[in-house]
Parts: structure tokens; C-alpha cells; sequence
């Protein structure tokens, strides 16, 4: 019989994905048993996700997983976005659906709440950057609105403990998915009670934080039975779906920074400490917990957010293509037909992107495309200089040189992306591996059980089991023009 297997729960804000896998002759070995899609459910008090249906499909991507009789099943753990949460009310009952960060009724409640805590002084207490969609300023929304759930609510879950929870019946806060919150205490490792004090929230609302690895629990006796899973157990992973993408980062040293590419791009690097400064406070950079209890030291920036979006638009007017056929028609327009900023507010939800491309352009000074690969370039090619821009904030707060960049999750699929990546920043890219997220996943129960020493040399497992592609940088004519129009309408 093979090794024991463990199985990774990846869920993203568009699709999840149960992988199987475990090691096998001196590599890591992964086997997809279920894949879903996640999405966003529109309902009238606003976008919710839906998770009574995504706990369903990971119960049954337990039951594929379990029915795979070459080696037993010796543990699971979940991943999935930042800084969404649900509440339980005093019985333990789900008070609503989460909702989505993506909702609306944030808007405005960060500087509302600046009115009460100054960002500096924030930024001081929790080195996160500054989001509207932060867990802090969801419940500071939620809070001015008088929202009978938060009145009634008794424990706060974030979204991979609710999953635990609903499996376990254990109640914790997963560490580096709490630091994404905004209120927890980077220093001293704990929820800020003033923080908390302000929200007018209770302490006891915070369940006890626990490190990737340290919590493990069985599953409850009716769902093991149920699913025919016997005493299979739930590890807490690293529970936000970056941590665990960048601990599978393929790489032999220390000087490089990582972009882990998928609807967000997460761009930055390790560092044992958080780095909490005037510089990375200007520079907006947040410090959010790894893996091995240490901090990502990164910049968030909207990623592939803008492809999901355009090719929405294209299919709703007749032209549905997929995301290979789409950047083929990329490579085939001319480059630098137009700039835009990625982060730009007007791409963070709209019912268009298409349209919201349009306005931007046009408010920009700028003639709108002629076709779907004209479009698709040019988020591409904002994208690569955004990282650019993004590198030279990172370089200036970095103890050490920086000489190569990792990019890992599905934007290593796009190889127009990361040739462009290299171009822009002047630096090899090594692009891989796509499913970084569960395999860091499947590294941080591997290590809990065990079976592999420690995370560095769980990297070094991941570089024996997959094969990066490497981008060398080469002159573009026209980059750096184009950089520079970039800069001068981007001036943040």
C-alpha cells in the first residue's frame, strides 16, 4: 500500500478545489477529487456567500477522497480568501450568511473609522494594510447600521473556521487568517482590546488564536459517520489561502519576493518579524502571518480579477471564450495601446467591466480599444507594471537584495503575464506551481504530522516536485514610455 494521503481544501473567491495528496518517492504528489464553484450569492440585503452549499461539496469532496482506496486518508485542511467571517449567536446557530467582502456597505466606513482611531495609529497597532473591505471596517459597517445580527451575535468565526466548526465543533481563530482582520496586535499576537473597544465588541466575541499546524481535531461522530470517514482529522492549516500558497514557494534561498497570482495578486516577502515603518505605512504594505508564525511582508493589488471580469463582459455580449483563447488574441494586437491602475476603485465591483474599462479610459484621456484582445493586454500589461511600481516599494523596506521573482498559483498559466512581469521589473521570473495553495496546504499537515521536518525543507520538497518555467527579462521596445505614462497617471 502507498503512503498515507492527506487532503487540501482550497477554496478561492471563484472556484474550490479538494486535492489529495501526499508523498511518494521523494516528491509531492497531488490528485484533484472534487472541484466547485464558489461565487457570490445576490441577495437583497446584499452579496453573501452562500456556505451551507460549500460546506455540502466539501462533504462531498470528503466522500471522493475517502473512496480512494490505494493509501489511507490521514487528515484534511481548508484554506480560502481573507477577511470574511460569520456569527454565531449564544446556541451556536449561524445568525446570516457571510457576506462577501465585495459588498457595498463598506463604503465609506474606513474613513468613518478613521474619525475614531487614526489610520497611523491603526496602521501602528496592526501593520495591515488599508482596505475597505477589512474585517474591521465590515463590522464598523455593520455596527453604524445597527445590524441586529452583531447585536444578537455571541462568537465570531472567520470563514475556514466556520468550516472547522461545522466539521469539528471546535471554535478557534486560525493566526495568519486573524491577522488579516485589521484588528489584531501584529507585536504582541493577540486581538487589539481597544481596537475591539471601539467596534463595541466583546473579547470574548474573538475565539483563541491558534497557529497552522497546532490544532487538530476529530470530526464530529454524526459527520463521520455519515460520510463514512471514520476518525479522520481536521488540522488547522495556514487558513488564508496566501499564507498557504506561499508556503510552497520553490525557492533554494532568501532574496526574492513572491506574487501569488489569482484573483488577487499578492505581492511581497518573508520575514521572521513583522515590518511596521513611516515607509511600508506610506507605502500602504501589509504584515500578514506565514505559515511558520512568521509575517508576509506584502502589497495586495487587484490580479485576475480584471480577465474574470472582462471575459463576464465579452460572454454577455455574445463573445464567450476562455481565458487561453482570450490571451491568445492578446498576443496578437499591438503592446501599449493604453495604461490603467489596477487598483483603481472603479474596477473593484462593477456590473460591466467592459464599460468600467471604457470610463476609465476615457477619464484618463485615452481612446477606448478596438477588440477583446486589446482589452485583455491591456490588463495584462498594467498588471506587469504595477508589480514594477509595487517591487521598488518592497526593495526599499527589505532587509536584503532582491533578485528573483516567484510567481506561483493560476496566473503561472498565463504565460503572456509573466514574460511581461519579467520585462517590466528587470528580473527572472520563475513561474510555478499553479496549485501552490494546496500544496502549501498539504505542507503544513505534512509537517504536523511528522512527515516532513520543517517548512524550509518542505520548499525544497515542493522544488524537487514540480518544474518552474523560467522568464528571463528582455528589452521590450515601448516598455518604458509606457511605464512612465503609467507612473504619470498613477502618481499613488
Amino acid at each position: 500500500m502507498a503512503a498515507g494521503r492527506y487532503l487540501a481544501f482550497d477554496l478561492g473567491a471563484e472556484s474550490g478545489r479538494a486535492m489529495r495528496g501526499g508523498i511518494e518517492n521523494g516528491r509531492i504528489v497531488m490528485q484533484e477529487v472534487h472541484r466547485f464553484p464558489t461565487g457570490i450569492l445576490e441577495l437583497p440585503s446584499g452579496q453573501h456567500w452562500n456556505i451551507y452549499r460549500l460546506y455540502e461539496e466539501i462533504l462531498a469532496g470528503i466522500i471522493r477522497a475517502v473512496s480512494h482506496t490505494d493509501a489511507p486518508l490521514l487528515g484534511m485542511g481548508i484554506d480560502t480568501w481573507g477577511v470574511d467571517f460569520g456569527l454565531l449567536d449564544a446556541s451556536g446557530r449561524l445568525l446570516c450568511l457571510p457576506y462577501s467582502y465585495r459588498d457595498p456597505r463598506t463604503r465609506g466606513a474606513m474613513e468613518r473609522f478613521f474619525h475614531l482611531m487614526p489610520r497611523q495609529e491603526l496602521y501602528a497597532r496592526t501593520g495591515v494594510q488599508m482596505l475597505p473591505f477589512n474585517t474591521v471596517f465590515q463590522l464598523f459597517a455593520m455596527k453604524e447600521a445597527r445590524d441586529p445580527a452583531l447585536e444578537a451575535a455571541r462568537t465570531l468565526l472567520f470563514i475556514p473556521d466556520i468550516f472547522t466548526y461545522l466539521l469539528t465543533g471546535q471554535r478557534t481563530s486560525e493566526f495568519t487568517f486573524a491577522t488579516t482582520s485589521g484588528m489584531f496586535d501584529s507585536r504582541r499576537l493577540r486581538f487589539d482590546p481597544d481596537i475591539l473597544s471601539l467596534l463595541g465588541l466583546d473579547e470574548r466575541l474573538l475565539c483563541p488564536m491558534v497557529m497552522p499546524g497546532q490544532g487538530v481535531y476529530p470530526l464530529r461522530p454524526e459527520v463521520s459517520h455519515a460520510l463514512g470517514a471514520g476518525d479522520l482529522p481536521v488540522r488547522l492549516v495556514a487558513g488564508h489561502d496566501t499564507a498557504s500558497a506561499v508556503a510552497a514557494v520553490p525557492a533554494s534561498g532568501d532574496n526574492y519576493v513572491f506574487i501569488s497570482s489569482g484573483t488577487w495578486s499578492l505581492m511581497g516577502f518573508i520575514s521572521p518579524t513583522p515590518v511596521i515603518t513611516d515607509a511600508t505605512r506610506e507605502a500602504n504594505l501589509t504584515n500578514e502571518g506565514s505559515a511558520d508564525g512568521g509575517f508576509r511582508v506584502l502589497k495586495n493589488i487587484t490580479g485576475l480579477w480584471l480577465l474574470q471580469g472582462l471575459r463576464r463582459s465579452f460572454a454577455a455580449r455574445g463573445e464567450d471564450r476562455d481565458y487561453t483563447a482570450l490571451t491568445r488574441l492578446a498576443q496578437e494586437v499591438p503592446p501599449f495601446a493604453a495604461v490603467l491602475d489596477p487598483d483603481d476603485p472603479v474596477f473593484a465591483a462593477p456590473p460591466d467591466m467592459l464599460a468600467a474599462f471604457d470610463r476609465y479610459l476615457s477619464a484618463t484621456g485615452q481612446q477606448p480599444l478596438r477588440n477583446p484582445g486589446g482589452y485583455i493586454r491591456l490588463a495584462l500589461e498594467s498588471l506587469a507594471f504595477k508589480y514594477r511600481f509595487v517591487l521598488g516599494q518592497l526593495r526599499d523596506v527589505c532587509p536584503r537584495p532582491i533578485d528573483t521573482i516567484h510567481i506561483i498559483g493560476g496566473g503561472v498559466r498565463n504565460e503572456l503575464l509573466c514574460r511581461l512581469t519579467a520585462d517590466a521589473c528587470g528580473l527572472p521570473v520563475l513561474a510555478g506551481p499553479a496549485e501552490a495553495t494546496a500544496l502549501g496546504n498539504l505542507l503544513v499537515q505534512l509537517v504536523a504530522a511528522g512527515e516532513v521536518p520543517d517548512l524550509r525543507r518542505g520548499r525544497a520538497l515542493v522544488a524537487l516536485s514540480v518544474d518552474p518555467v523560467r522568464y528571463e527579462p528582455k528589452d521590450t521596445p515601448g516598455l518604458e514610455r509606457a511605464y512612465q505614462r503609467f507612473l504619470q497617471l498613477n502618481p499613488r
